[in-house]
């Protein structure tokens, strides 16, 4: 039987950071993986996704704006088979990374799937043949999340698809039902219709990316509306019947019954936690009632020994947030003071065109919480380095607490977006100010003068709006 100090189940961006952070430690650290190094994102998710919205920027560009930028050609040809192929090659290149990063660590890695097998023990079944079993001190289980598969809906990656199948295809469909409106929705929904697919998204609740303000769902919308995209928010599916020619589609709201023909339907409409054959009811490890497994902030389970970090908590399902949670394991496994996530304060962004960035509360939610609100806003219309970019739908807004200036959240719709909220959640986590904002310098011109400026709106004086 092999011994470690700390194994961690998973090889995603929970996963894998928490073994690297072990091992800077001094622990001596074993990493299990049934298929992925790097999880669903370096892999299927997050890395390759990025890929094909590059391409698919560029695409959109030639075929709509070319003459704008003074560029003439005749016979554009699109090869969407080169875009997959570069977005294989990013996701080959991190994963290789990332094996390396275990080498130079010295942490093992253990191809195989793992099951809880006793205090401290696991049961590897080893994906070349045979079972192990191994013996650890610590062990963080980092087994993220799967798409959730509605019965009638079932992806067979042919016609109806998962986001495994739509990352993975080669070539695109002439047109495509998008059932959801979340971040996978959108981002599909933006690369498919940059090289002129017909594309309907249909979202249940009231507005695309429900987890958003409503304000930057219907900027979102609008520009989807630009593009060739119709939305169908506040919209049920009813049904998904494959037929020889793809899909047919039959959508129910308050205006009545619609059926949408399309080649391929991609549902995406959330995860289900990987918390199932890993033996949790045999150490009894808490689960709540949807299946995530239960963690304090320490992200130790109810079980001592036995840790869990990323999407199988159901915290917040993104990778940067399994990375810190897989830090904070790894430092409190050590005996360090660990520090304490906000999970309302971390990041979130969605990778659309135009971007969707936001963190802590939207504007409703902070007036729900009491709180007496004042908020700045600027259009990217009158940033500078927007209009040079020609990319200006969209707005930057700074949510604060009217008596003291707190910052409380942001929300972030425009070019590059993603990029903007470093500079705000830095100053909300070490209780800067909005005026603070006001006083740092930005450099001209760029977008990050509209972070700038929204906080000048916030304190009543933006200059240029």
């Amino acid at each position: 039987m092999k011994e470690f100090e700390v194994v961690v189940v998973g090889a995603g961006p929970g996963g894998y950071v928490s073994a690297i952070r072990a091992a800077q430690l001094g622990k001596k650290v074993a990493i299990i993986e049934k298929e992925y190094m790097g999880g669903v994102c370096l892999n299927v998710g997050c890395i390759p996704s990025k890929a094909l919205l590059r391409n698919a920027e560029l695409a959109y560009l030639a075929r709509t704006q070319a003459e704008e930028y003074g560029i003439h050609f005749d016979n554009l040809q699109l090869d969407y088979s080169a875009a997959y192929k570069r977005s294989r090659q990013a996701s080959s290149r991190l994963t290789k990374g990332v094996e390396f990063l275990m080498k130079k660590n010295k942490i093992e890695v253990i191809r195989g799937e793992a099951r809880l097998a006793g205090a401290g023990k696991l049961q590897v079944t080893l994906s070349a043949g045979g079972t192990e079993e191994i013996q650890a001190r610590d062990i963080i289980l980092a087994t993220g999340a799967h798409a959730t598969v509605v019965p009638g809906m079932e992806p067979d990656g042919v016609k109806v698809l998962d986001y495994k199948h739509a990352i993975l295809q080669e070539k695109l469909p002439q047109s495509a039902v998008i059932i959801g409106g979340g971040a996978i929705g959108v981002e599909f929904a933006t690369v498919w219709s940059a090289y002129g697919v017909k594309v309907d998204l249909v979202e249940m609740l009231p507005h695309i990316l429900p987890n958003e303000d409503n304000e930057a769902a219907a900027e979102l919308t609008k520009a989807f509306g630009k593009r060739g995209v119709k939305v169908h928010a506040g919209t049920k599916v009813k049904s998904v019947t494959r037929t020889e020619a793809g899909t047919d589609v039959l959508l129910e709201n308050d205006k009545g019954e619609e059926t949408i023909e399309a080649e391929v339907t991609l549902v995406a409409i959330g995860f289900k936690p990987n918390s199932q054959d890993l033996g949790l009811e045999l150490v009894g490890v808490e689960k709540d009632k949807r299946g995530f497994i239960s963690v304090d902030e320490r992200m130790a389970t109810n079980v001592p020994g036995v840790w869990a970090i990323g999407d199988v908590t159901g915290k917040l399902l993104l990778a940067h947030a399994a990375s810190a949670m897989g830090v904070i394991a790894a430092e409190n496994i050590a005996g360090l003071p660990g520090r304490k996530l906000d999970f309302r304060m971390i990041p979130r962004a969605t990778f659309s065109s135009p971007q969707v960035a936001s963190f802590g509360y939207t504007e409703e939610q902070a007036r729900e919480a009491g709180y007496a609100v004042k908020v700045g806003k600027f259009f990217f219309q009158a940033n500078g380095k927007a209009l040079g970019l020609g990319e200006y739908a969209g707005y930057a807004k700074v949510i604060t607490d009217e008596k003291y200036g707190e910052i409380l959240g942001a929300s972030i719709v425009g070019p590059e977006a993603s990029e903007l909220l470093p500079e705000l959640t830095l100053a909300q986590a070490n209780e800067l100010t909005v005026t603070e904002i006001t006083r740092n310098i930005h450099t001209h011109p760029t977008l990050g003068e509209a972070i700038l400026e929204a906080a000048e709106a916030a304190e009543g004086h933006s200059i240029h709006s």
